[in-house]
């Protein structure tokens, strides 16, 4: 049966994932926050209502890197799918992200934690670009808080590289830079450290049994990568064009 391609670049998956893969590596990004937060007088950091647009704008410069991070790989995408023509290249494509998926859902899980050895792929460019982000510290102003975001979002991360993956196979340098704003979205409830949703999901988080539900989650996400005419969405698509 032929399947939807458009599938695994959905921006609602993509928002899901970033949702819940977001909550593993809350630690890390908290820290940031953390140094965000310290690099600021303390009549701004011990008042919520000053603090928090420094911390949003600090949001806002990481999801943006993130954004242009899916631009990137959605022409690394389109040149790799070239040699192949567009149906089998982006077949390969598919593998290759549903591959990636489903290894970052056994990590998340606890069942494939060498796949921790990912995030060396960026070590060399985040040692070149780091420096930039210190130099912002201590953080005055909003803008020196978006731009400090905005050289923390390409801190080497494993699950980013695994929607960077996702992101790859949407065919259009466009929909691939929505992909990542999507999973960037997904990922604020978590990074923004404020709310009832994130109190919730972050107690959630500290429990194997939730770690194991979340890696299965995205271990079923990368099976219908791999085999999209198992999903009812392809189904109904593919019956309406048809139609």
């Amino acid at each position: 049966m032929p399947f939807d391609p458009e599938f695994t670049s959905s921006y609602l998956v993509a928002f899901t994932m970033g949702l819940f893969s977001s909550l593993h590596c809350i630690g890390m990004c908290g820290s940031i926050i953390g140094t965000l937060t310290l690099s600021l007088s303390p009549d701004i950091r011990n008042n919520k209502t000053r603090l928090l647009p420094y911390v949003f704008n600090y949001n806002l410069g990481r999801v943006t890197s993130y954004t242009i991070a899916g631009g990137l790989a959605g022409v690394i995408g389109v040149l790799m799918i070239m040699p192949f023509g567009e149906l089998h290249g982006h077949r390969l494509l598919q593998l290759l992200s549903a591959l990636v998926m489903m290894s970052a859902g056994l990590y998340i899980a606890g069942w494939f934690p060498r796949f921790a050895y990912i995030e060396k792929i960026g070590t060399h460019f985040w040692k070149k670009i780091e420096p930039f982000g210190r130099k912002l510290i201590p953080v005055k102003t909003h803008t020196q808080a978006y731009l400090f975001g905005m050289v923390w979002g390409w801190l080497p991360c494993g699950l980013v590289y695994t929607a960077l993956a996702i992101s790859a196979t949407a065919g259009d340098v466009s929909k691939s830079a929505l992909t990542m704003l999507a999973f960037g979205l997904g990922t604020l409830p978590a990074v923004m450290g404020m709310g009832i949703m994130t109190g919730i999901l972050t107690k959630l988080s500290r429990t194997p049994r939730f770690k194991q539900v979340i890696g299965l989650f995205m271990i079923a996400l990368a099976l219908l990568a791999a085999m999209p005419w198992l999903n009812p969405m392809a189904i109904i698509n593919h019956t309406t064009a048809v139609h």
